[in-house]
């Protein structure tokens, strides 16, 4: 278990706190780079510039908290993400697309692990992906997403639609009988 005593001694560069700060966040990282990121190279890249960053910048800051640093690692490595995707030419925002309304039944949300969710939201378009984990999973605002990502304010609530109603429509393709069910209805 992480203690703010560990936090502090690995600002100080003590190699031991230090590996075990690696030891516990290390597949935290990596889970919530995989969110943003499909390939594995590109994840750990984002890991590994995470860390390094952790390592080299955290003896400036001030932890009062074990979840203080927490919420800065996890941003840390959600920068690291976004860098990567920006540096990329497939990220375009999706104009619109045709959007309907779905009825998710609960026998296809019973059956949803948390890693197939997972993959569903790894299969969006870039650009829903990215706001959908921003704004769904690490709890930012709008706002903070238009100017982390330098889109318009509007940009990213109507990515954040289309999104959900794409993860909706991909989640009721995962049971092959939603079609014949919803023709009874």
């Amino acid at each position: 278990m992480i203690t703010l005593l560990i936090i502090h001694q690995a600002q100080q560069k003590d190699v031991c706190s230090q590996r075990k700060l690696f030891d516990a966040y290390g597949k935290i990282l990596h889970r919530t780079a995989r969110r943003y990121l499909p390939d594995n190279n590109k994840v750990e890249d984002a890991v590994s510039n995470a860390i390094f960053i952790m390592l080299e910048k955290m003896g400036r800051c001030q932890f009062e908290s074990v979840g203080a640093f927490e919420s800065w690692i996890k941003r840390v490595v959600v920068n690291e993400c976004l860098a990567i995707i920006k540096k990329e030419k497939p990220f375009k925002m999706l104009e619109d697309q045709e959007t309907e309304s779905y009825f998710l039944d609960e026998i296809v949300i019973e059956n949803l692990t948390a890693d197939r969710i997972m993959e569903v939201i790894a299969g969006l378009p870039v650009g829903y992906r990215t706001v959908f984990n921003l704004f769904e999973i690490e709890g930012y605002s709008h706002s903070e997403i238009s100017e982390m990502l330098g889109i318009r304010l509007g940009t990213s609530k109507s990515q954040l639609s289309k999104a959900k109603v794409m993860l909706q429509k991909r989640i009721i393709d995962l049971d092959p009988s939603y079609e014949k069910r919803r023709l009874v209805l």
